[in-house]
């Protein structure tokens, strides 16, 4: 039988997520539809490509071979994508950005405000994602991010240092007192993350450095963080931007100095010179070089 793409991309979300409801979440159709593409192409080569398993659906050796040779399509079709984007020089059509909650909660909002009153016919998906995504597969084509890119394909520049401070309401500290020195922690309640989350630098300082005594409350993600110092649940680290000029919300102890990160803009090589790409992340990516900087002054 002759392959048709289409039937490899059901293939390539199923191997991907394992199951066929995120598969199809993935891909925008619903359940019934992957479940019947499926069991039609397993009917037309006459092998099955997965075991239903209870945990979940496992390649078999033919499924297997199917999807390396899908995955070899996908990244030709990619590489091709990117190719053809990359020479665009209109100022116009989608531009998929990303960046954490964090950002966008802060600082992104009204420097896209900007940059779209400049060029309206420009469409910006803002993807908001804490997790690093794959440029390559197209999941965007710009990255704000807070590390400096690894991988060789990928393209960008170090926009802003980004600093740390302990933060806590007027209220909580009007009860409690202020602490003088770091030593001071263990005798307030301190806003900390999921039992054993290291996976920001932040959080990996609170577990080295705050005893767990102290922990009175936990939330995963910044913004969630800052909610519960400005309601008063304790003194949360957190990056100085985010909470800088708050009303009633006060920073103390100065700033962390084994603690500085970074703030990257990114996107992969071949889209650098895609003039929607260079625009946003020339007009966008020096607002939020400035921005960052005031807020931290």
């Amino acid at each position: 039988m002759a392959f048709v793409w289409d039937d490899l991309r059901f293939v390539l979300a199923i191997a991907r997520f394992g199951n066929l409801a995120a598969a199809a979440n993935a891909l925008g159709v619903n359940h019934s539809t992957i479940f019947r593409r499926l069991n039609a192409l397993e009917k037309d080569i006459g092998s099955k490509l997965f075991e239903r398993l209870a945990v979940g659906y496992r390649p078999t050796e033919a499924g297997q071979r199917l999807i390396e040779a899908a995955e070899r399509m996908e990244a030709e079709a990619l590489a091709l994508d990117r190719e053809l984007s990359g020479r665009d020089t209109r100022l116009s059509g989608q531009l998929r950005v990303t960046c954490s909650e964090t950002l966008a909660a802060r600082v992104l909002m009204p420097l896209i405000a900007g940059f779209r009153s400049q060029h309206p016919g420009i469409l910006v998906d803002l993807l908001i994602e804490n997790r690093v995504i794959d440029m390559a597969r197209r999941e965007a084509d710009v990255a704000l991010r807070a590390m400096r890119p690894s991988q060789g394909d990928l393209f960008g520049r170090k926009i802003a240092d980004v600093q740390w401070s302990f933060f806590a309401s007027a209220g909580y500290l009007k009860t409690h007192g202020t602490p003088k020195t770091l030593a001071d922690l263990d005798k307030h309640a301190v806003i900390g993350w999921a039992e054993n989350d290291t996976h920001t630098k932040a959080g990996a300082w609170i577990v080295k450095n705050v005893p767990a005594s102290s922990i009175g409350f936990r939330a995963n993600g910044f913004v969630n963080q800052f909610v519960a110092v400005r309601d008063g649940l304790g003194l949360a680290l957190l990056p100085v931007y985010l909470a800088a000029g708050e009303k009633n919300v006060v920073p103390m102890l100065g700033r962390i100095k084994d603690l500085v990160t970074e703030m990257w803009i990114v996107t992969h090589r071949s889209l650098k010179d895609t003039a929607r790409v260079r625009a946003f992340m020339d007009n966008v990516g020096d607002g939020v070089k400035r921005r960052i900087a005031e807020l931290s002054a």
